[in-house]
């Protein structure tokens, strides 16, 4: 079973942002989450291809960059260059998802698909053989700090068993409101990634939050 935690930079402190993320550096955690947001796609604007590349002059974990982005096929290539090595796109924003999952792949990028709230998992059975991880969105996107939505307990179990039916090696990262209070249940009902921004910067102590993370009691049913 795989316990793979991805704090996500966007809670993190800015004005300190190299310092972050050597912290990350030196913590258990496997992956480095980067939250794209353009102000159209999502009401909100994070950062872009500059901030991107300048965490990655600094990171020693894989980035795993999360685009909440209008018309992401344009920026494939220009995210692998700035250093994403896993790049996720929205289901519900792209109107060509078979070419983009494509261009993802040709670009010499892990393949990630991300579904909001809202979306149906049955939704990507014709996609399902072009990932690398499916991303359950547990709030709403486009900010942090969300309360987490208890449906996605029922669509992680559901995802575990198309996944087991289709004899599918694809991860399942979940995002949005992760903490103490669901971490073991979210691992337990399938997960394999957990991204966590606030719990994990806004604790007194990131990096044994981190260590907490990989290291919760589970008992996997799915």
């Amino acid at each position: 079973m795989k316990r793979i935690v991805s704090p996500s930079v966007l809670s993190a402190d800015f004005a300190n942002l190299q310092r972050d993320i050597e912290m990350l550096n030196q913590s258990t955690c496997d992956w480095i989450h980067c939250d794209i947001m353009d102000g159209v796609f999502v009401p909100n604007i994070s950062f872009g291809l500059p901030v991107l590349s300048a965490i990655k002059r600094h990171a020693k974990k894989p980035l795993d960059v999360h685009l909440m982005i209008a018309d992401p096929g344009r920026y494939v290539r220009d995210f692998k260059d700035a250093g994403a090595d896993m790049l996720t796109v929205h289901f519900e924003g792209a109107i060509h998802l078979h070419r983009l999952l494509g261009q993802i792949r040709d670009a010499g990028m892990s393949v990630g698909l991300a579904l909001n709230p809202g979306t149906s998992i049955d939704l990507i059975h014709d996609v399902i053989d072009l990932v690398d991880m499916v991303l359950i969105m547990s709030v709403n996107p486009g900010f942090g700090g969300q309360q987490f939505i208890e449906n996605t307990f029922s669509k992680i179990i559901h995802l575990a068993q198309m996944r087991r039916e289709c004899n599918g090696r694809f991860l399942i990262e979940v995002d949005g409101g992760v903490n103490a209070s669901n971490t073991a249940r979210l691992y337990e009902a399938g997960a394999d990634a957990l991204v966590a921004g606030n719990y994990v910067f806004g604790s007194k102590d990131p990096l044994a939050t981190i260590a907490g993370m990989k290291a919760v009691d589970v008992d996997r049913f799915a």
